[in-house]
Order: C-alpha cells, then structure tokens, then sequence
C-alpha cells in the first residue's frame, strides 16, 4: 500500500485511479426521472483533489461542470448551521433515516420533522430556514459557493431547474406535509423554487472540492475567516459520515471511510479533516442514488493512500 506523505502524491495517485475505473465494466444509469439528467454519459469521469492551500490535483473531466443536485446540502446546512446554531436541530433530526432520500414514510410518524438535513425533506427545512434569514436561499449559496471555489462563473442550470420544477410532485407532497406541522415557514411554491434552483447549480469536480475545503480546515473560509465553529464543523462532518449517501451510508463508510455527500448528478463530495476535500463525478448511479464509478474511485483513494478518518 502507498501511504501518502504530501500533497505532491496526489496527482500520481489520481491517475492510477482513472486508468483502474477506464477499465470497470458496468457505471449504472443516470437519474432517469430527471430528463435534463437522463442523456448524460455513465462513463463520463472526473476526480479533483484540494489541499488545504487552495491547491488542486485533478483528472478525467475534473473542470467540467455537472449539476451538483443534493452536492449544495451540505453548504445550504452550513450556511444556516452558521446563521441559527443549535436551535436549528429542534427542526431537522441528525439520524440516518434508512429510507430512500425522497420518502414519505417517516414523516408522519415523527410529526413532521424530517430525520436528517440530507433527505429531501431535511433539505427542504434547511433552504426554507436559510430563505427566511436571507430572504434569497439559492443566492446566498451560489455567492458562497462562487467565492469559496475562486470561480465567479458559477451559475443556475435553468433547464435542469424547469425539468426538476415540472417533475417535483413528490418534493411538493413533502414540503405540504411538512407545513402542515407547521415545520416550513415559506410559502411552499417559494421555496420549491429555491430548492430547485439550489439543485441546478453547475460546478465541476474543482469548483466542489475548493468549496468543500472550509469543512477541512474546521470551519475556515478561503478568505481566512471563521464561518463555523470548530464543533459545528465536526458536527457537519459527522452527519455527512452517517448521512450523506442516502440508505448506504453505512456502505459508504466501510468502504471509504470518509465523511461524503453524494448527489443524483453523479458528484459525491468528500473531507479528510486537517487535510484535503474531493470531488468525484461519474453520472452512472446505483440503485440507492450514489455515483458507481464515484463510490469506486474513493475507495480506492482511501486504499492506496491510507488516509481515513479511522
């Protein structure tokens, strides 16, 4: 096993990862249900690594933008982590729920509040809560996400926004239901338009794995300053451990053993606290929702480098 020693490995090893996933048979399928996802290319690949300098290592198509989907929870979860603190958690559970990400199930029988900020209804509460203190979720994230990766360019995919919006009944089921314990405070038609074009934003491997790097360095923006706490931090790590990737989240721990966050565009995003972040993106799912090749390729990194968080 080559340990890694220094940043200067990264590349090397990136390499070796591509030329083994060129080689894997069988990526899965993209997200059919979202037809400006559906004609992407499952053996599309791109892999980009930050260090905690703000230098990155990529491979494949890392520069090529994708659409990060439920990739901007996590930054949505920050950025009204940062704004609310704790009282946020009276809203949204912090368990794995064991269900798919778009299930209804749950809900009932927990009156209302979802079991984490990474199923879709958890999302929802997080972007209505961040649309009530900014009074414009969905921008406040691209600003952030625009800054944080050193890329002004970032942007909406307004077909990818229109196509979730007229495929979005079961995201409308959720946010009613949710209201109706009074857990969402927007109208809901405002914020399935936040949420939707929270999900459209387009960001390549690069941009993700630069924007990330504010969960490695415990809280610290690019700029320098602190938009969490060292706890809250390791509080977003942690959900993403046991969280990030739907009902395998346990699989996805086992066999990488870092904190992710996968998303249906095919991305998954990933932290080495201390350390560096990733980005990974093939557009081939599996039937949980998590990129094929994506899964594959951390596994291997965490392998051939020895880096975990175990």
């Amino acid at each position: 096993m080559a340990i890694m020693t220094s940043s200067s490995t990264f590349q090397p090893v990136l390499e070796r990862i591509a030329e083994e996933i060129e080689r894997t048979p069988g990526r899965g399928r993209p997200a059919d249900y979202i037809p400006a996802l559906a004609a992407c290319d499952p053996r599309s690949f791109g892999m980009a690594v930050a260090d905690l300098d703000g230098a990155v290592y990529g491979v494949g198509e890392w520069r090529r933008p994708f659409s990060a989907q439920s990739l901007t929870k996590v930054f949505t979860l920050a950025l009204d982590l940062a704004r609310e603190g704790d009282v946020l958690w009276e809203h949204v559970g912090r368990e794995p729920s064991g269900n798919p990400f778009n299930s209804l199930v749950q809900l009932e029988y927990e009156n209302g509040i979802p079991r984490n900020p990474f199923i879709n209804a958890g999302a929802l509460v997080v972007t209505d809560r961040l649309h009530t203190r900014t009074g414009d979720a969905s921008g406040e994230l691209l600003s952030f996400l625009r800054t944080e990766s050193g890329n002004p360019g970032l942007t909406f995919d307004q077909e990818v926004a229109a196509s979730e919006s007229a495929h979005g009944d079961r995201n409308a089921a959720l946010g009613h239901f949710m209201a109706s314990y009074g857990n969402i405070d927007n109208p809901v038609p405002t914020l399935l338009e936040q949420y939707f074009r929270q999900c459209s934003i387009a960001a390549s491997c690069a941009d993700l794995a630069l924007a990330t790097s504010f969960l490695a360095r415990h809280g610290i923006r690019a700029d320098g300053t602190r938009l969490l706490t060292r706890s809250q931090a390791k509080q977003i790590n942690a959900i993403m451990l046991t969280c990030g990737t739907y009902d395998a989240a346990g699989d996805f721990a086992y066999r990488v053993g870092l904190p992710g966050k996968s998303g249906v565009g095919g991305g998954i995003i990933a932290v080495v606290p201390g350390r560096c972040t990733l980005c990974v993106w093939s557009p081939g799912l599996d039937e949980r929702g998590n990129s094929v090749a994506g899964v594959a390729a951390l596994d291997r990194f965490t392998t051939l480098t020895g880096v975990s968080v175990f």
